[in-house]
């Protein structure tokens, strides 16, 4: 275990209760171990399995920070470079295009981009590319050529919003990279993640599965006559591993990845990471560019989104930096980011504090689940 155990937990779970989801969890770290845990409510409606932190969920976008560090360890073995092109591995993204609006006949409108793309724009979100849930243009660009399926290849596919470098957008780009460490390994993702990430971090119940492993939390949606009802979607399809968001995983797992990274990349003897090079990860990667807001074209999927509004938020290699303290308590410079079943994440390294909260619920944004994961904030520094 680690530091002080935190044992009074009555205004967290107060509203962990006010926002009456199916199930949660809270999960408070530091840098020697758990000092916080706890399942709430159930893994699916109409189920009496409780929730636990050991209960398989689709961590989704929560997959992006694990996929950047493979990427980052290539970086560092030489098999990987920030700021070449990555067109020789990505044959994909050799001539990217950029989309500037649709004729009168609806044909979408293209130019060459500026520059090339490369795995820092990739990381950052700066490459132009997008998602169709967020960007209306975006969307109506996979309507005219024909909607994609979900979690295949084709989804990943598609025209630049601006020139490489020039802005932020939150976008397939992990998915991307992650297909940039298949090429420069000839592995599969996740067979490169489990021997070199989640493998040696002993997070044995992280991998990407095509259907929910035993045990698995369902997702859930607002239900017509109220309270929840269970969906069945899953993002991971197979056809390839998505490293933007096809990880399956736990509330434990992740807690260890994150200590890893209050650790300066390593954990429990193994080294992940060297430090210098999760420093630079933690570090804003794009200038005076804005980060963090995402808006929406579909809202049942997700809301809009932006943790803190009222600051010049950044990017790293690929996290949320806050550049100020936050009310809740989180340093200046903390990571932090989410997956789009309202599921959440932070890591402090000025104060040594990380924590995990997760839910299984759609739409993204939802306004009950941020106010558990702000309580769980709060209770971690004391705040509460």
């Amino acid at each position: 275990m680690g530091g002080r155990l935190l044992v009074d937990d009555r205004l967290f779970a107060a509203a962990v209760a006010a926002a009456n989801l199916p199930g949660a969890i809270g999960l408070i770290l530091d840098r020697h171990g758990i000092r916080y845990a706890r399942g709430f409510g159930v893994s699916e409606i109409g189920r009496d399995v409780p929730m636990r932190i050991e209960t398989p969920v689709q961590i989704a976008s929560m997959t992006k920070a694990i996929v950047a560090v493979g990427a980052m360890q290539l970086v560092e073995r030489g098999k990987l470079s920030l700021d070449d092109p990555v067109d020789q591995l990505l044959p994909e993204l050799a001539t990217p295009q950029v989309l500037t609006g649709f004729a009168g006949d609806g044909s979408p409108k293209l130019r060459p981009a500026a520059r090339p793309i490369t795995l820092r724009h990739l990381l950052t979100h700066t490459s132009g590319l997008s998602y169709s849930f967020i960007r209306p243009e975006t969307l109506r660009w996979f309507q005219i050529q024909g909607m994609p399926p979900p979690g295949s290849r084709k989804s990943i596919e598609m025209p630049l919003l601006f020139d490489p470098g020039e802005a932020w957008e939150y976008s397939v780009g992990i998915d991307w990279a992650g297909l940039a460490i298949e090429a420069a390994t000839g592995q599969r993702l996740g067979a490169y993640l489990a021997e070199h990430v989640t493998g040696p971090l002993r997070m044995h119940d992280t991998a990407f599965h095509t259907a929910p492993p035993p045990g698995a939390a369902s997702v859930h949606v607002p239900a017509q006559e109220g309270g929840w009802a269970t969906q069945p979607l899953w993002l991971n399809s197979g056809e390839f591993d998505m490293g933007g968001g096809g990880l399956t995983s736990t509330a434990l797992d992740y807690g260890r990845f994150l200590r890893m990274v209050l650790c300066g990349g390593e954990l429990d003897g193994a080294r992940i990471l060297s430090g210098p090079t999760l420093a630079e990860m933690g570090r804003n990667q794009i200038g005076d560019i804005r980060a963090g807001y995402m808006g929406t074209a579909i809202p049942e999927l997700a809301q809009p989104f932006d943790s803190y509004p009222d600051q010049q938020t950044g990017w790293g290699l690929t996290w949320l930096i806050n550049p100020e303290p936050t009310a809740e308590g989180r340093s200046a410079g903390s990571l932090a980011w989410a997956g789009i079943f309202n599921s959440y994440y932070w890591a402090d390294p000025a104060a040594g504090i990380a924590g995990v909260f997760v839910s299984q619920v759609s739409p993204f944004g939802h306004p009950a689940a941020l106010d558990a994961f702000h309580a769980l904030e709060r209770f971690a520094y004391g705040r509460d």
